[in-house]
């Protein structure tokens, strides 16, 4: 079975072509709902994530508190832990580059020429010429500010992508049906176990990053390792013992940690 990312911007048809796509191969659809739906699950709550999303938070977000790093970190994480069922569609959500060193993972962009993209605005959202330009404008400025943010990455950047579909010259269905044939074609690896076994820890990684921040927990001065079977190894710097032994707590507490080994140096009053 195949594991498949789309990637698409406003007015292309791209969820809807996601979705026939996942239908005709029998795959889970992992669409901006449910995997927002799954980020609540790990225990935030729903009025903390409220505003976030793909979007660049502003200077001041990011300066007064740590949400929207905390929200990527495990939403980083709820797309390793989907892709390493080895199968399914993730639309959206930075899985082009996070899962970009997989080869078992194939990457679609759906685009389109922008008089298209507003053409089918206007008809969907029975809304102006004016009004649909200036959704789609903002719209595509905030998903590649999103971008560089999360991932210092073009969002357009072709080489992020296996497979680029024109919905103008072909029209959805003909755009899904490319990607199924695609999907079963005998060049599509399946995940291997080593690569299933690579997501599980980078998204264990990611949650472990996030609970820290959670906790006030500065993570950018911590390397966090996930070895075999749940092992993390933490190394750097911490300001105090107690932030050291709090690292070490919260480390701990996380769902799928079995052990965790710790060599972080505390900095004396003087640094």
């Amino acid at each position: 079975m195949a594991l498949i990312t789309i990637s698409y911007s406003m007015g292309t048809d791209g969820l809807v072509i996601a979705r026939r796509a996942a239908d005709k191969l029998g795959l889970e659809l992992y669409d901006d709902q449910k995997l927002q739906d799954m980020v609540l699950e790990l225990g935030i709550r729903s009025e903390e994530v409220k505003g976030l999303g793909e979007k660049e938070p502003g200077f001041f977000d990011r300066l007064l508190n740590r949400k929207p790093d905390i929200y990527l970190s495990f939403m980083d994480s709820i797309v390793y832990s989907v892709a390493q069922k080895g199968h399914g569609v993730i639309v959206g959500h930075g899985s082009q580059t996070l899962l970009q060193d997989f080869g078992c993972a194939m990457h679609v962009l759906i685009h389109n020429k922008i008089e298209t993209r507003i053409k089918n605005l206007v008809e969907t959202h029975k809304i102006d010429h004016e009004a649909a330009q200036k959704m789609i404008l903002k719209s595509d400025n905030t998903l590649k500010g999103f971008f560089r943010f999360a991932y210092q990455r073009d969002w357009n950047d072709p080489s992020l992508y296996d497979l680029v579909l024109n919905t103008e010259k072909m029209g959805s269905e003909p755009a899904a049906g490319i990607i199924i044939e695609a999907a079963r074609s005998e060049e599509m690896k399946a995940c291997s176990l080593t690569a299933i076994d690579a997501m599980k820890r980078l998204s264990l990684a990611k949650k472990i990053e996030a609970e820290l921040m959670k906790n006030d927990l500065f993570v950018y001065n911590l390397n966090i390792d996930v070895l075999e079977d749940g092992v993390v190894n933490i190394t750097g710097t911490a300001l105090t013992t107690e932030r050291k032994n709090r690292v070490l707590r919260v480390v701990k507490a996380v769902p799928g940690v079995s052990q965790v080994k710790m060599s972080l140096f505390v900095r004396s009053a003087s640094w």
